[in-house]
C-alpha cells in the first residue's frame, strides 16, 4: 500500500469487531477509525473505548469514507458477502472474519470480485497467529518431520459458547465455525498438497432438543494427493459449566522422520476462585474452575491484549503499511 498512515474502518461493533477496532486504534500507524453497526448505538459505545472519528448505522458510510483505506470486517458469519464486496468495488483491502461465508455461492461471488478488482482479502484464522501452531509450521518447513503422513485433531467447547454463537449466528454449525479454523491448519501445514476425498460423519442430540438444526460431534477423515490421512473432529457440546473459555483442542503432526504434539487444552494453567470467573465470550456466564489461556482469542492483561488475535490483527495492519508477507490465509484458502 506504500502508506505511512491508515485510515481503518470496522464493520461490525460486536465481540472481535470490538477487539479489532482497539487493536487498530492502538497501532502507531492508524490516524483515523470509522466504526459501523445496524445497531448504531453499539459503535457508539465502541467509539467511547477507542476515540473512533466516525460511527454510523450504515456500513457503507464507513467502507466507502475517503479517509478510510482498508476494511475489517467483523460482521455475525452469515452476512459477510455484501461489506467485503463493497470495499472490493472501492479497492479497498479487507481483512474478513472467518469463514469466508456459509455458502459455496456466497464464497464464490467474493472469489469473482477478488479476480475483477486485483484487491486483496485476508480471512481471520487466527490460529496461524498463536506462537505453538506458528512453530509447527516452521518445523515442517525446515524438515524435521520428513514427509508428514497423518494428522490427528480434535477440539472441545462448552454447550454455553456455542448458544452464544447461535445466538449471533443461527446458520453457523460447529464444523462452519470452528472445525474450519483445523482444516486451515491441516492445508497450511500440508502446503501444495490438496484433499481428494472426505469422509465424514456427525451426529447430535443436545442442539437439537433445544430447537436448532445442528449437529454437535463431527468427525471426519480426509485423505490428501500425497496420501496423507487427515482425522479432523469436534464436539461442542461439553457442559455449560466445564472450565474452558473457548476452544480447547489437540492436533498431532505425524511424519516419516519426526512428530509434533500440540498439546492446547491448558489443564496445565488452572484457576479456582470462590469470587467466580467471568466468561470472556459468554455475558453473565461465571465459573469457579477455569483453565486459563483457553480463551481462543486471547486475553486482556495489564492493560493490552494478548494472543492470536492480537497478533494477527498487528500483523495484517503492518503488511499493509510495510508490505512484509504475513500468513494470514488467502480468500481463496478460506473459499
Amino acid at each position: 500500500m506504500n502508506k505511512k498512515e491508515l485510515g481503518i474502518a470496522v464493520v461490525g461493533s460486536g465481540r472481535i469487531g470490538t477487539l479489532r477496532a482497539n487493536m487498530a486504534t492502538r497501532h502507531p500507524s492508524v490516524n483515523f477509525l470509522a466504526l459501523a453497526d445496524r445497531d448504531k448505538t453499539k459503535a457508539d459505545i465502541l467509539a467511547q473505548q477507542t476515540g473512533a472519528d466516525l460511527t454510523t448505522g450504515d456500513n457503507y458510510e464507513a467502507i466507502s469514507h475517503q479517509k478510510v483505506d482498508a476494511v475489517f470486517v467483523s460482521t455475525p458469519e452469515h452476512d459477510h458477502m455484501e461489506a467485503v464486496l463493497q470495499a472490493l468495488s472501492l479497492g479497498k483491502p479487507v481483512f474478513l472474519e472467518k469463514p469466508i461465508a456459509l455458502t459455496l455461492e456466497e464464497a464464490d461471488k467474493i472469489i469473482a470480485e477478488i479476480d475483477k478488482t486485483g484487491v486483496e482479502v485476508v480471512i481471520g484464522y487466527s490460529r496461524r497467529h498463536d506462537r505453538r501452531w506458528m512453530m509447527a509450521k516452521q518445523q515442517i518447513e525446515e524438515g524435521r518431520l520428513g514427509e508428514v503422513l497423518a494428522i490427528q485433531q480434535r477440539v472441545y467447547n462448552s454447550r454455553a459458547q456455542m448458544l452464544q454463537i447461535l445466538q449471533r449466528s443461527p446458520e453457523a454449525t460447529p464444523v462452519l465455525d470452528v472445525l474450519t479454523y483445523y482444516v486451515d491448519m491441516a492445508c497450511w501445514f500440508l502446503a501444495e498438497n490438496k484433499p481428494v476425498e472426505v469422509v465424514a460423519r456427525s451426529h447430535g442430540r443436545v442442539y437439537r432438543e433445544l430447537g436448532h438444526d445442528i449437529n454437535e460431534a463431527t468427525w471426519a477423515i480426509i485423505t490428501f494427493d500425497n496420501g496423507c490421512i487427515v482425522n479432523l473432529g469436534i464436539f461442542y457440546a461439553l457442559p455449560s459449566k466445564y472450565p474452558t473459555f473457548g476452544q480447547s483442542p489437540r492436533f498431532e503432526i505425524l511424519g516419516d522422520q519426526g512428530v509434533i504434539l500440540l498439546d492446547a487444552d491448558n489443564k496445565d494453567s488452572l484457576l479456582y476462585t470462590d469470587n467466580g470467573a467471568d466468561h470472556a465470550y459468554v455475558p453473565d456466564h461465571k465459573t469457579n474452575m477455569l483453565f486459563m489461556q483457553t480463551n481462543s482469542s486471547g486475553d486482556w492483561a495489564q492493560g493490552d491484549y494478548w494472543g492470536p488475535i492480537a497478533n494477527e490483527t498487528r500483523s495484517w495492519l503492518d503488511h499493509l503499511i510495510t508490505g512484509r508477507p504475513t500468513p494470514h490465509p488467502t480468500a481463496y484458502e478460506g473459499r
